[in-house]
C-alpha cells in the first residue's frame, strides 16, 4: 500500500511548481502592464504640457497683435484650439509699458507666461518674454 505514495507526493510537488511559476509570471505580467501605463500617462502629460506651452504663447501673439491694433488695449480674452484653451491680460504697468500675463490649458496641464512690453509711436519692443510659475 505504501507503493502509491510517492507518486502522490510527486504530484503535489508538479501542482506546487505550476503554482508558484504562475504566480510569479502574473506578477511579472502586471509589473509590466503597470509601466507601461504609467509610460503612456507620462508621455500624454508632456505632449499636453507642450501643447499647453504652445497655447499659453499663441495667447501672447493675439495680446501683442490687440497692442498693435490699438496702442491702449488693456482686457482680458481667450482663445480655445483642439483640446485646449488659453487667456490672457494685458495690463498698463504706466507709461508705455505693458504687461501680458498668458495661461494655457490643455487636460489638467497648466503653463503660464509672463510678457513686458513697451510700446512707441513707431513699435513694440518685447522686453521679457518667460514662462513663470504663477503669472
Amino acid at each position: 500500500m505504501r507503493q502509491g505514495r510517492p507518486y502522490d507526493e510527486r504530484g503535489y510537488v508538479a501542482l506546487m511548481a505550476v503554482l508558484i511559476v504562475g504566480a510569479a509570471a502574473t506578477a511579472i505580467g502586471l509589473t509590466l502592464l503597470t509601466t507601461a501605463m504609467d509610460q503612456g500617462r507620462a508621455a500624454l502629460i508632456t505632449q499636453q504640457s507642450a501643447q499647453a506651452r504652445d497655447l499659453a504663447d499663441a495667447c501672447g501673439e493675439e495680446a501683442l497683435q490687440q497692442i498693435y491694433t490699438s496702442a491702449s488695449f488693456t482686457g482680458t480674452n481667450s482663445l480655445s484650439q483642439g483640446q485646449g484653451g488659453c487667456n490672457y491680460t494685458v495690463t498698463n504697468i504706466g507709461g508705455n509699458n505693458r504687461v501680458i500675463d498668458t495661461i494655457g490649458t490643455v487636460g489638467t496641464v497648466v503653463r503660464k507666461i509672463k510678457i513686458y512690453v513697451t510700446i512707441t509711436s513707431t513699435s513694440i519692443s518685447i522686453t521679457s518674454w518667460q514662462e513663470v510659475a504663477d503669472a
